[in-house]
């Protein structure tokens, strides 16, 4: 898998949220995006899911046009926004049956991997409990359970670790990410959460005012102290305060 982005702009009525971003992102590697609030962290991410068309540059995946409209594209990626979009008069059994559907998936997934699924994600008591009766934490682990199911080869996760799960849901979706990476996919992920974001992946990008203003490898982040001078927390301090 191979996607590039080149000169990637997007702006919403008058404010420019993207500018000139150049990415490439490959198989086999988990990639964390942080930022302030505003900095253009999910138009990232919603642009990469073809969500949203960019106003300016280009998406290419593995060297042809990532179009919005090319379904078996789209089944190749799945973005999992910080609140889901989910059905809440159904249950959780039935809202995984909708989304292995639209990815043609229905009839590859046997019930002993649904099980184990729901299983880990603490949630086969409840399968048969409709999403309005459930708490936030339950909900986001429905929506990744059939992420979890699906493994596309390009996740694409806003704030999964602000989304209201339990540890147990935390075990899990770094437990797979480390699985689907291993396989050769793709994890790009925004959070606001600094320890996480330098000891949970391979590459880190620092969002600035719609730029890619820091890159930082897995080597760059073992050799930084976790606090004081020279700390990821003090770089994003002193890089800020100098713009």
């Amino acid at each position: 898998m191979d996607i590039v982005l080149r000169g990637l702009a997007k702006r919403f009525d008058r404010e420019d949220v993207l500018t000139g971003v150049d990415l490439d992102l490959g198989g086999g590697q988990t990639v964390a995006v942080i930022g302030l609030n505003g900095a253009g962290k999910t138009t990232l991410l919603r642009c990469l899911a073809g969500v949203i068309m960019p106003t300016h540059g280009s998406i290419r995946w593995n060297g042809g046009d990532s179009l919005r409209d090319d379904l078996a594209l789209h089944r190749q990626m799945m973005f999992l926004p910080d609140t889901p979009v989910l059905i809440e008069s159904n249950t959780i059994l039935e809202n995984l049956v909708l989304f292995l559907r639209a990815y043609g998936r229905e009839g590859s997934v046997s019930d002993e991997q649904i099980i184990n699924v729901l299983r880990e994600l603490d949630l086969l008591e409840h399968c048969e409990s409709t999403l309005a009766r459930l708490s936030r934490g339950q909900r986001y682990k429905t929506a990744l359970a059939t992420l979890l199911l699906i493994r596309p080869e390009l996740w694409l996760l806003d704030e999964p670790f602000a989304s209201g799960m339990d540890p147990q849901g935390m075990h899990t979706l770094k437990h797979h990410v480390r699985q689907a990476t291993a396989a050769g996919s793709c994890v790009v992920y925004t959070t606001q959460i600094i320890e996480i974001a330098e000891r949970f992946c391979d590459v880190l990008l620092v969002i600035d005012h719609g730029r890619i203003a820091q890159r930082f490898g897995r080597d760059d982040l073992r050799g930084m102290p976790q606090e004081g001078p020279g700390s990821l927390g003090e770089r994003l301090a002193l890089f800020r305060s100098v713009q």
